[in-house]
C-alpha cells in the first residue's frame, strides 16, 4: 500500500482553507447565540414597545429607540470629525511630507491608534468634559459632543493609517502621468491619486464607523448616559446614550433569562446586523468599483 505523500505547500494551504472557513463559523455562533437569547424578547415584548422612546426597563419600558438615535449621533458626529482630520493628514503624510516627517508621523499615528480606550475615556472625563462645560456654559460636560470628540480621536489612527496605506500603493507613473499633461501636484492629488486610491479609503472610513459604532467603555463614561429622544440641535450638548453602553452597564445586572436579558441581546442583534450593513455597503461598492476598473482596462 503506497503511503500519499504531503509537500509543504498543500499542508499550509490546507491550514489557511481551515482558518478562513473557522472565522466564518466563529461569527455564524455568535450570530446564532444572539439570536438564540435576543428572538424571545420580541415574544415577551410587543414590537410596538421598542419604538417608544423611553427606556425604563424597572418599570418595564423597553424603548429602544433613544439608544438607537444616540448611537446614531454620537458615531455621525464623530466621522464629521474624524473622516476629514484622517484624511487630509493620511494625505499629507503619503503625498508632501519628506521621508524623513514620514518616517516620525507614521509610528506615531500607529502609537495612537493602539491606546487603550479606556484611557482615552478617562481623560474624557476628567479633562474634556469639564473644558467643554466651562466653555460652552453647558449644565454638564458629560454629552454626546464630549463622546463624539473622543470617538474621533479613536477612529481617527486607523483611517489615516489605512488610507496612507491606500496612497502608498498607487503606483508613481499615475502621478508622473498627471504633471506631464500641466496638473499641479495639487491636481494630481486630488483628481488621480486620491480617486485611484478610493477603494482603501473608503475600507479605512468603514473601518472608522465600525470602530466608532462598537466603542463601548468611552461613550460609557462620557456620553452622560442618559436614554433621551433628540429634541433639536442641541442634542449634541446634552446626555445620551448608546446601545452598547447600555449592555455593558446593565448586563451584569439582570437576571439570567428575564426579560430584560433578552432585551439586551436583541439591542445586540440589531447592533450585529447595522454592523453587517456598513461592511457589505463598503465590500459592494469596493467590488463594483474594482469589476468596473478590470472592465475598462480590458
Amino acid at each position: 500500500m503506497q503511503i500519499p505523500k504531503f509537500n509543504s505547500e498543500s499542508i499550509i494551504t490546507a491550514i489557511i482553507k481551515i482558518i478562513g472557513y473557522s472565522a466564518i463559523l466563529f461569527v455564524g455562533l455568535i450570530f446564532y447565540f444572539l439570536l438564540s437569547e435576543g428572538l424571545p424578547a420580541i415574544i415577551e415584548v410587543p414590537l410596538s414597545e421598542f419604538l417608544q422612546t423611553r427606556w425604563y426597563p424597572i418599570e418595564d419600558y423597553y424603548g429602544i429607540l433613544p439608544l438607537l438615535v444616540g448611537s446614531l449621533v454620537v458615531t455621525i458626529g464623530a466621522l464629521i470629525i474624524a473622516v476629514p482630520l484622517g484624511l487630509l493628514t493620511a494625505i499629507y503624510i503619503a503625498e508632501v511630507a519628506s521621508r524623513q516627517t514620514k518616517e516620525i508621523l507614521k509610528p506615531l499615528v500607529e502609537l495612537l491608534g493602539g491606546f487603550p480606550s479606556v484611557v482615552l475615556g478617562f481623560l474624557g472625563l476628567l479633562i474634556l468634559s469639564q473644558y467643554l462645560r466651562e466653555i460652552m456654559n453647558l449644565p454638564t460636560g458629560l454629552s454626546a459632543l464630549t463622546g463624539s470628540l473622543i470617538l474621533a480621536g479613536i477612529a481617527i489612527p486607523a483611517i489615516v493609517s489605512i488610507s496612507e496605506d491606500a496612497l502608498d500603493a498607487v503606483p508613481q507613473s499615475y502621478r508622473d502621468a498627471s504633471l506631464a499633461l500641466g496638473a499641479t501636484e495639487w491636481q494630481t492629488i486630488w483628481w488621480v491619486t486620491l480617486p485611484a486610491a478610493k477603494s482603501g479609503v473608503l475600507t479605512a472610513i468603514m473601518l472608522g464607523i465600525g470602530r466608532a459604532i462598537g466603542e463601548t467603555m468611552v461613550v460609557l463614561m462620557v456620553t452622560g448616559n442618559a436614554p433621551m429622544m433628540p429634541t433639536g440641535l442641541d442634542t449634541l450638548f446634552n446626555p445620551t446614550r448608546t446601545m452598547t453602553a447600555t449592555i455593558a452597564a446593565e448586563m451584569g445586572e439582570v437576571a439570567n433569562g428575564s426579560t430584560h436579558y433578552h432585551v439586551l441581546f436583541f439591542i445586540g442583534i440589531v447592533l450585529f446586523i447595522i454592523t453587517l450593513i456598513v461592511n457589505v455597503t463598503a465590500s459592494t461598492f469596493v467590488f463594483r468599483r474594482k469589476k468596473r476598473s478590470e472592465r475598462i482596462l480590458s
